[in-house]
């Protein structure tokens, strides 16, 4: 869970899932989720290149330039973007979204 703080980083721990067979992996930074303070765009490109499986971002995005930041770092290995909290409230619209990503 979220409580217990870890020695272990985030990096190696993906390495650990990578060499364990896990196709892809799920990246949130629990301080930002559901705050909308911005995804931690440097942590999750730093992952995924950090390993050769696809990496997926999220944790406190709060509009579509996080989308078009994150859509550069596809051949990084970013693969995909969870976002809640600004669809919910309509600070993310959906569809633009949805048309940034199918254009990286």
């Amino acid at each position: 869970g979220w409580a217990d703080v870890s020695t272990t980083s985030a990096v190696d721990l993906a390495r650990r899932f990578e060499d364990a067979g896990v196709a892809s992996l799920l990246f949130t930074d629990v301080g930002r989720d559901g705050m909308l303070k911005g995804c931690n765009v440097e942590a999750t490109v730093d992952l995924a290149r950090s390993v050769d499986i696809p990496v997926i971002a999220s944790g406190g995005v709060k509009g579509i330039a996080e989308i078009h930041v994150l859509a550069l770092h596809v051949r990084d290995g970013v693969e995909g973007v969870i976002t809640g909290r600004a669809l919910y409230d309509g600070r993310l619209d959906l569809a633009a979204a949805l048309s940034v990503a199918k254009a990286a």
